[in-house]
């Protein structure tokens, strides 16, 4: 059994740091009355966070005017550990020229290509986010995981190569 105290809570500024580390994370919002998830690139911009989609695309219908939900992590399935973040709030297609041109010059573009993508800006209104420290022998002021008695096994395989998380890239 994991140990709680292997788990941190993270304030709002090391969420929002931590988000700015990624280029890719997962929009939830509703279409067609049901929850979708997709993958968007995105970059940390203001306080805010400026997804990039495509133009027309049913994910920028989706998202303009409606409350969504965020979530970007990084995670390492051999010694499980990272980190995790969880942003909620209102989003709206950034409209201001000004604003537009200065996404299109920090590079941010949709995973599928665009020559004029559309550019969504989160405000965050409720932000949580966890980090998970390693188990183990020399891990400072962390519990020491003890061995079960049906051995080293018990935890199940261990995957070492790439996860694929089975999301569709696109947007």
């Amino acid at each position: 059994m994991e140990r709680e105290d292997r788990v941190e809570t993270l304030s709002e500024a090391e969420c929002l740091r931590l988000l700015s580390t990624v280029p890719v994370g997962r929009v939830v919002y509703t279409e067609h009355a049901l929850p979708a998830v997709l993958p968007v690139s995105f970059e940390v911009l203001d306080g805010r966070l400026v997804l990039a989609v495509r133009r027309g695309s049913a994910t920028a219908r989706g998202l303009d005017g409606t409350v969504v939900a965020f979530q970007a992590d990084l995670l390492d399935p051999v010694t499980r550990t990272g980190w995790s973040v969880l942003v909620h709030g209102r989003a709206d297609v950034v409209s201001d020229p000004e604003q537009v041109r200065r996404v299109l010059r920090s590079g941010l573009r949709p995973w599928v290509g665009d020559p004029e993508p559309l550019f969504v800006a989160l405000v965050p209104e409720l932000v949580s986010g966890r980090r998970l420290f390693p188990t183990g022998p020399g891990t400072p002021g962390r519990q020491t995981r003890r061995p079960t008695s049906a051995g080293p096994t018990s935890a199940g395989p261990v995957r070492t190569g790439p996860v694929n998380t089975g999301f569709p890239l696109g947007s």
